[in-house]
């Protein structure tokens, strides 16, 4: 077996795959059906293929959907730093020491991010 999916592309890991149809629809200005997905990756994967990463992408509550026609067209559920921020909560949440890995956090920042930090944190966490 040479990698390839039945002669459509490179197999890919399943997170390589989302965050390539993810980074799609952050391009698309709007939300898309799998047919529409499955047009702009230019046949690379199958419809069906791309309808179940759509849905467990949805699962996941990375995207959001609504109705059109007899399909579910797809959007982001938020943009990059809103992705990035739900990392950052989801590592927070998954370990005991809530404290112990926000101090970390705080000693890794640069001088200037603990600026915007304080900052964005209102009057009270001012020096």
């Amino acid at each position: 077996m040479d990698g390839d999916t039945h002669g459509r592309g490179p197999k890919l890991p399943n997170g390589a795959r989302e965050a390539e149809i993810l980074a799609l629809l952050q391009r698309a200005g709007g939300a898309l059906t799998p047919g529409e997905v499955t047009e702009r990756l230019g046949g690379e994967l199958t419809y069906s293929t791309v309808v179940t990463i759509l849905t467990r992408m949805h699962t996941k509550q990375l995207l959001v959907r609504t109705r059109r026609g007899r399909a579910y067209a797809y959007a982001p559920a938020t943009d990059d730093a809103g992705f990035a921020a739900r990392r950052m909560s989801t590592v927070l949440e998954e370990r005991p020491d809530r404290e112990a890995v926000l101090a970390r956090f705080a000693d890794g920042l640069s001088d200037a991010d603990a600026d915007l930090l304080r900052h964005l944190l209102g009057p009270d966490a001012e020096r």
